[in-house]
């Protein structure tokens, strides 16, 4: 299989996948069905949107975060990975309970396609705003968008440290043995999320 690149897409792309999660969402809320082959004919994928890409979906209400998962690798069209992760964010995020149809309205939706993973060997690789971060050890894997470390105001050295808290591992787990790799991101939603 060759190796994946990171996708770039233009802002109809953006647009359109935007879309896409939005009719998946309120379809998936409303009726707990998919898009039909029929509603689906109205997206027509892009070539780059038919391409293998790790993409998260984030969720937010009034502002805080009410879902967010996603594929850290392409493992799936980018724009299936979008419909499924949209439902999965809407109705799997162990954190949160299912959306409700009364919350469509206040709901943003954000999506972040991957570059793919490049490990490093410690914080002075990592840029603040601009990488993401996976930290594994074993079984252990945390994940962090980029747009987390500024939003909380964290340095790199406090990104790395909660990553690795992320994975379930001590705050330090990055100096003994852990992989740490970093990733950056095409990060577009209706509102800045």
């Amino acid at each position: 299989m060759p190796e994946q690149k990171a996708l770039i897409l233009s802002e109809s792309e953006k647009k359109a996948l935007l879309q896409l999660a939005r009719a998946t969402l309120e379809k998936w809320v409303k009726r707990g069905d998919s898009l039909t082959k029929d509603e689906l004919k109205a997206f027509e994928p892009t070539d780059t949107m038919r391409q293998r890409s790790g993409v998260f979906i984030t969720l937010n209400m009034k502002g805080a975060l009410r879902g967010c998962i996603g594929y850290i690798k392409g493992s799936t069209a980018l724009y299936k990975a979008v419909i499924e992760n949209t439902v999965n964010a809407a109705s799997n995020d162990p954190r949160f309970s299912p959306v409700r149809e009364n919350e469509l309205p206040d709901i943003d939706i954000a999506i972040s396609v991957m570059s793919p993973l490049e490990e490093i060997r410690g914080p002075e690789e990592i840029e603040v705003g601009k990488h993401g971060l996976v930290v594994e050890r074993d079984w252990s894997k945390g994940l962090l968008l980029p747009q987390v470390a500024p939003e909380w105001g964290w340095d790199r050295y406090e990104f790395l440290e909660q990553t690795c808290l992320k994975a379930g591992l001590s705050r330090n787990a990055w100096k003994k043995g852990a992989k740490i790799f970093r990733f950056s991101a095409q990060v577009f939603g209706e509102k800045r999320c």
